[in-house]
This record gives C-alpha cells, sequence and structure tokens, in this order.
C-alpha cells in the first residue's frame, strides 16, 4: 500500500513542479521577474503551496535551460547577463555566422531549403499569434532558423558553438528585447533564404551581419527595478 501510495504521489508531484516551473518562466519572460532576483525555495512553497522539494525540481529545470542560475550555498536566482556579456555574445554571433552564412551559400541544397521554408511558415504562424506562450515558442523558432544555417553549412565544430550562441542569445532576448523585434525579423531571414538561393556568399554573409544588428539594437540592457515575488507571479 505504501509503494502504491507513492507512485501516485510521484506524478503530481511532477506535475507540480512543472506548473511552477511555467509559471516561473513565464514570468522571467515577460519581464516581472528581472535578473537577478532571488527565488527563495521556501517563498515559491508557500505560494504555490508545495514542498521545497517541489520547487526544487521546479528550478532545476529552469537552471538547464538557462533562466535560472545557482549558486552554492546562496540559491538560486533569475539568470542576469551583464551588458558586456551581451555585447560579447553578439560579437561572437556576428564573427562566426557571417562566415557560415557563406558556406551555406555554397552547400545549400533543395532539400535544405523546403527545412528553410518550413522554419519561415512556422515563425509566420507564431508571430500572428499572441501571449506569452507565442512569444517564447517564437523566440525559439527563430533560434532554429539560424541553429539550422549553421547545419546546413556543414561543419560540426561551428555548429556546436553555434548551439551554445543560441541558447544564451534566447535567453538574453527573452529578458531584454523590447519590442519583440529581437525575437529575430522574420522578412530578414527570408532575405537572408534568398540570397543563400542565388549562391550569393557575400550578400548573404551581409544580410546576416546587418540582422545580428539589429537583434541587439532592441535590447534593453537597463537595470530593471526589483518587484516583489508574489507579484511578479500576479499571485
Amino acid at each position: 500500500m505504501i509503494q502504491s501510495s507513492h507512485s501516485e504521489a510521484a506524478p503530481q508531484a511532477d506535475d507540480r513542479a512543472m506548473a511552477i516551473r511555467d509559471h516561473l518562466r513565464d514570468a522571467i519572460v515577460e519581464h516581472r521577474l528581472v535578473p537577478g532576483t532571488k527565488l527563495s525555495e521556501a517563498e515559491v512553497g508557500k505560494l504555490f503551496d508545495v514542498s521545497r522539494t517541489v520547487v526544487r525540481a521546479a528550478l532545476q529545470s529552469l537552471t538547464f535551460e538557462g533562466l535560472v542560475r545557482a549558486e552554492r550555498n546562496r540559491g538560486a536566482f533569475v539568470a542576469s547577463p551583464s551588458p558586456e556579456e551581451a555585447r560579447q555574445l553578439f560579437e561572437a554571433r556576428r564573427q562566426i555566422e557571417t562566415g557560415i552564412a557563406r558556406t551555406a551559400a555554397i552547400n545549400g541544397k533543395q532539400a535544405d531549403f523546403a527545412r528553410f521554408e518550413a522554419c519561415l511558415a512556422t515563425e509566420s504562424r507564431l508571430i500572428a499569434e499572441r501571449g506569452p506562450a507565442s512569444r517564447r515558442a517564437s523566440i525559439r523558432a527563430s533560434g532554429e532558423f539560424h541553429l539550422l544555417l549553421a547545419e546546413i553549412a556543414g561543419n560540426a565544430i561551428m555548429q556546436r558553438f553555434m548551439e551554445e550562441l543560441i541558447a544564451r542569445s534566447s535567453l538574453v532576448i527573452a529578458l531584454y528585447g523590447r519590442t519583440g523585434a529581437s525575437s529575430c525579423g522574420h522578412n530578414e531571414h527570408g532575405d537572408i533564404v534568398a540570397a543563400l538561393r542565388d549562391r550569393d556568399a557575400e550578400r548573404a554573409s551581409a544580410l546576416i551581419l546587418q540582422h545580428i544588428d539589429h537583434i541587439e539594437a532592441d535590447l534593453d540592457l537597463r537595470a530593471y527595478a526589483e518587484r516583489p515575488l508574489r507579484d511578479a507571479l500576479l499571485l
């Protein structure tokens, strides 16, 4: 009987942890929980009426996604890339992605362009939708466009670099993007694909450089005023 009761309780705890994760993620992406905010296990547990074990599972999931950082003996905090870290991130992307675009223009095949079109169609659908879930999905889809570009270029080492850069960029964009344009200009993606189809390596490289400039320009890296956890979570 004890074992059966435990097996029933475990899925419920997992569901609660994922629900709390989603609440916290929405608050982070919507800027209600600002970078650097401490996420106290005890306070979050009290707000959601769950154990600290459940809260810890939710925070661990967000840490894996890069939205939360865990500090030994201090606890969990909303991740807070500094303005300098953000600038270095986008400078790295400029240097790497311009070369990737040139190579993709040479290596791209017809099947690859079909994958690009599918990616652009997904972006169009998400842009037309509203709400935090759609915004998160739009940022993710935009990142996938850049990862596809790296994959088509055919350099496995560069592709792994891009996976890290895009993951960190998505965090910065989710936290600091102002207008939604920073989740990547859909029209600019289409222009890049057109240059790739034309095998115009220099134009593709110039367009990706301009595109990254636009993403960075849409970021607001000023400090945010911290809000109480209850208010930020709208509880």
